[in-house]
């Protein structure tokens, strides 16, 4: 008996469950919702995240709350703006963290995948995936210097966990530096390398090995090398994010990053860059190694490599490296890097990007950006500490993180989108599109300005 009525609530729990998923699809399905559907949406997403996904992202967001809701539930987006289920258009200056390089739903990317989608979504596994090989050819070609074989990923901090495996199997050592500040990921080989207590303290002990110096200190580098070979702990790499993202958009001083590949060579060592946040165009090449003209032996590439329609990552290394992978191909394996679908997208954005010249773009852009950022702020010195960037990767450095919480709410509630970075929360990073037209920057600028100057210090 009790089996039947088992039986019988299990077939209506099924019942409620796919009346329920038809709602949602019929919702997916429409290019507009009317209002009650909308409210419907909103409520549906605040509950569902305080009962199911996680309450503490209601407070988390707070800078776009309002009245108790959130005032914004994404719903859809276009070139360098998104709008909420209510219709409200944002222009997107957070960009998924720098995902939208070429834009939101770059029609090129979303044409590339739904072509290969109607042929085939994921491939066996087995047999030999075309598309892989020509996106790992067309990565050999683009990439800085010898740079020549690739593994794809998933996302960025799959990508470093991909790089630090091959850099232990290419030597067999097991110290790695790492900096202060920086930002790798938050799985734990890439927690190790990142540098905020908060994210690794309650996960300790991390990988072992690995050593954390200041950004931009060389001689702390050198006396880090220096005693790791006296102590016989010899380094394997050095992992550095080009420009740090996540740790306030900070860039390297002149010649730093020259003289890490200098000890590195010296001391037999990799150098892993990790430009997940910086490359595919964001800081004016197309990847910040070019900035600088330094060649890394890996390089870490996600976040825009999908063109914001597809996770997507990889990491791209010289031959000697990545040879360590030759005899057994299944050393470090993941079942959806690589797919088809992610490879037509990252063919599709690498064409894009090269196509409308949006690297060279982002260079120019981005420093009439900086320059009326900083003119907006002219006279609030006391309420900002600094405007710093490279290309459109920008960042405003407050003096208290309340400040910054105010002028991101300010902002959000006037239509655009900024947030802080996750290391340094003093710091809102502005990291458009590269696509993003002067009129939607002036409306930034302005708004900015504008916010800032009811914003008390």
């Amino acid at each position: 008996m009790s089996i039947d009525l088992t039986r019988e609530t299990k077939t209506e729990q099924n019942q409620q469950v796919s009346e329920y998923i038809n709602k949602v699809l019929s919702l997916i399905e429409k290019e507009e919702v009317n209002k009650e559907e909308a409210a419907w949406i909103t409520k549906e997403t605040v509950d569902g995240f305080r009962e199911h996904v996680n309450p503490g992202f209601l407070t988390y967001r707070k800078s776009v709350t309002k009245d108790g809701q959130f005032a914004a539930v994404e719903w859809s987006d276009n070139g360098a703006c998104f709008k909420d289920v209510n219709g409200k258009e944002y222009i997107d200056c957070l960009g998924g963290f720098g995902i939208y390089n070429v834009g939101h739903r770059n029609p090129k990317v979303v044409k590339a995948v739904t072509d290969q989608l109607k042929r085939q979504a994921l491939h066996s596994q087995d047999l030999l995936d075309p598309l892989r090989a020509m996106l790992a050819k067309i990565l050999a070609d683009i990439t800085p210097g010898d740079l020549k074989y690739a593994f794809f990923t998933n996302s960025g901090t799959e990508s470093v966990e991909a790089a630090l495996k091959l850099a232990k199997m290419y030597s067999e050592r097991t110290t790695f530096i790492s900096t202060t500040r920086a930002f790798h990921g938050k799985s734990l080989g890439s927690l190790s390398g990142t540098a905020k207590g908060m994210f690794r303290k309650p996960f300790l002990p991390l990988i072992p090995g690995f050593r954390h110096v200041p950004f931009g200190d060389i001689d702390m580098i050198r006396k880090t090398f220096e005693v790791c070979a006296s102590v016989g702990e010899d380094v394997a790499a050095v992992i550095l994010e080009p420009i740090q993202g996540e740790g306030g958009i900070i860039l390297p001083p002149e010649n730093y990053l020259k003289q890490v590949r200098e000890l590195c060579d010296q001391y037999g060592s990799l150098l892993i860059f990790d430009e997940v946040q910086t490359g595919m165009g964001r800081t004016g090449k197309m990847f910040a190694a070019e900035l600088y003209d330094v060649v890394p032996d890996i390089i870490c590439l996600a976040k825009a490599f999908g063109g914001g329609v597809m996770p997507a990552g990889a990491i791209v290394a010289r031959e000697e490296v990545f040879k360590s992978w030759f005899p057994n191909p299944f050393m470090h394996t993941t079942t959806f890097g690589g797919n088809p679908l992610a490879c037509a997208a990252a063919i599709a954005t690498i064409g894009v990007l090269i196509e409308e010249n949006l690297p060279e773009r982002a260079l120019v852009v981005g420093e009439y950006f900086l320059k009326e950022l900083k003119e907006a702020a002219k006279g609030h010195e006391d309420k900002v500490l600094e405007i710093r960037g490279q290309g459109l990767m920008i960042g405003i450095e407050f003096h208290k993180d309340e400040i910054g919480y105010e002028v991101s709410k300010g902002m959000f509630d006037r239509g655009i989108l900024v947030a802080g970075t996750l290391i340094n929360s003093k710091t809102i990073r502005i990291e458009p599109a590269l696509t993003i037209g002067y009129e939607e920057v002036d409306m930034v600028i302005s708004t900015f300005k504008e916010v800032l100057s009811l914003v008390k210090a």
